[in-house]
């Protein structure tokens, strides 16, 4: 049967296209635009050790929810499900800007990534339902530029919004965006795809999402709030092996399961599902975790800090743009699949050289290596595994490589969390008086580059250099992910797109 789209699908494609979008802008962006705002945020409301699920609660909602979110637009049509989608985005991100407290603000985030799942796997199952499989690169490569935007505007905009006005806007900021999004929808989508009988699959989604959960309890817990071998630690990581098992049998025995384990059989779409796990480990993460490091390490305000991102998601930008593009006119997968992993684990590599004395520029250009390779990533990993799989699975296989990379966010932010926050303790308490270390240390220290300006000489000294050497050690844990994704690219089949 063809798979070629009709001109009435492409008409409908170019005239709701603003506003799929403006809908990915907001998941992609908020994905970004609270990382140079945490110091701040923590600074205002405490919870230091509680940092990293302000961003974590989000990418383990969007990756528990992005299976179903796919599952239900292939049953009932994608259109309605997407405008649900943005609603309780819009409702996430106006609770996230009313917050009182960091337990407040880190429930409405998980609300808020419940929102971005469906945004994620709408817009990306939309297009590749109007769009042939030949056009999908260049389609899908608007969708990673955007991403690539996001990458650069989010810490940019959150970073000066934090500076000029309140973190707050960082996210009241969604609100205007999402109204423009849903009206565009509402008016220029017809229903995409067919109401079908179905039987959901609500067991395979709870185990799912329960996988997910243990998995970033066990590496944000692990080592700070619990020993690595601590009877909760143990337990958790138990519970997450026998649910994994429990998901496989309900998988393969479920009627119409969310997550089509048949699919894996494909060989380079389960490739793409491991370069995108290690793509959103590896993006998440650095942005995550970068400003805090530029702020708290060297006393840059949130906007400056938004700005020593740009090398790395520029370069991010001009790869994801020409990948598409290239991979359009040539239809070779691997071939920039390889390239750009190589550039990828070269840019992490590269960043293990980076010290408390290295300059501006040096570090700049090994984060453009970096990019470079995350760009390419970003883009042709999506359109790889959409490829490999009929129209009749677009939205599970959309679903499926954002699950990918939301699971591979969410575990290395968690991971690199859990690294961060152990090695900065452990240098805090050699390096402080006990008083000093208990002050910084406890929930209520502040991160803000005000409260660091403000403390004694040698305490601020010590506490830079601990920040410093806790973030060395996160590129001590991503490059060996960086060299593993360019080994895992040499795997992909080579194969020529269906038109």
């Amino acid at each position: 049967m063809a798979t070629s789209t009709t001109n009435a699908e492409r008409t409908e494609l170019m005239r709701v296209l603003p506003g799929l979008l403006l809908a990915m802008l907001l998941a992609q962006l908020d994905a970004m635009i609270v990382s140079t705002a945490l110091p701040t945020i923590v600074g205002e409301m405490g919870g230091v050790d509680q940092l990293s699920w302000v961003v974590t609660a989000y990418t383990l909602a969007t990756l528990a929810s992005t299976p179903l979110y796919g599952k239900f637009g292939d049953l009932y049509g994608r259109k309605w499900i997407l405008v649900f989608a943005i609603v309780v985005f819009m409702l996430g991100s106006a609770l996230c800007g009313a917050a009182q407290t960091i337990g407040q603000l880190i429930a409405f985030r998980a609300l808020q990534g419940i929102g971005a799942g469906g945004l994620l796997v709408g817009v990306i199952a939309i297009i590749g339902h109007l769009a042939t499989p030949r056009e999908r690169g260049k389609f899908q490569s608007y969708i990673a530029a955007l991403g690539a935007v996001a990458m650069i505007g989010g810490p940019l905009i959150g970073g000066f919004l934090t500076d000029v006005a309140s973190w707050r806007w960082a996210f009241l900021i969604n609100l205007p965006i999402g109204a423009i999004a849903l009206v565009i929808v509402v008016t220029r989508l017809n229903h995409v795809g067919q109401r079908v009988e179905h039987r959901i699959d609500c067991l395979g989604a709870l185990l799912i999402a329960l996988f997910a959960v243990a998995i970033v309890l066990v590496t944000s817990w692990g080592g700070v709030k619990f020993d690595w071998d601590s009877p909760q630690i143990l337990l958790l990581a138990a519970a997450g092996v026998v649910v994994f098992v429990a998901m496989l049998l309900v998988e393969r025995k479920a009627a119409e399961p969310v997550l089509p384990l048949r699919l894996f059989a494909i060989r380079n779409f389960s490739i793409a599902q491991v370069l995108t796990f290690l793509v959103g480990f590896a993006m998440y993460s650095m942005v995550a975790f970068l400003p805090l490091y530029q702020q708290s390490a060297h006393g840059y305000s949130a906007t400056s800090s938004g700005l020593l991102l740009l090398p790395m998601l520029g370069a991010s930008l001009v790869t994801t743009m020409y990948s598409g593009t290239l991979l359009t006119k040539t239809d070779n997968h691997r071939a920039i699949l390889i390239g750009g992993s190589f550039l990828f684990a070269a840019g992490l590599c590269l960043l293990l050289l980076v010290d408390q004395g290295t300059s501006e520029l040096l570090f700049s250009i090994y984060m453009i290596v970096f990019g470079l390779g995350l760009g390419v990533l970003f883009q042709v990993t999506v359109v790889t595994a959409q490829n490999s799989v009929g129209r009749a699975n677009m939205g599970v296989a959309s679903s499926t490589v954002t699950f990918s990379r939301s699971i591979g966010g969410s575990f290395g932010v968690a991971l690199f969390g859990s690294v961060f926050t152990g090695r900065l303790l452990d240098g805090l308490a050699q390096r402080l008086p006990a008083d000093d270390y208990a002050r910084l240390a406890g929930g209520s220290g502040r991160l803000d580059p005000a409260g660091i300006k403000g403390l004694a000489d040698s305490v601020r000294e010590g506490y830079m250099a601990s920040v410093v050497d806790a973030t060395h050690m996160l590129f001590v844990w991503a490059a060996p992910f960086g060299v593993l994704a360019f080994l895992i690219a040499f795997a992909v089949r080579a194969h020529k797109t269906a038109e």
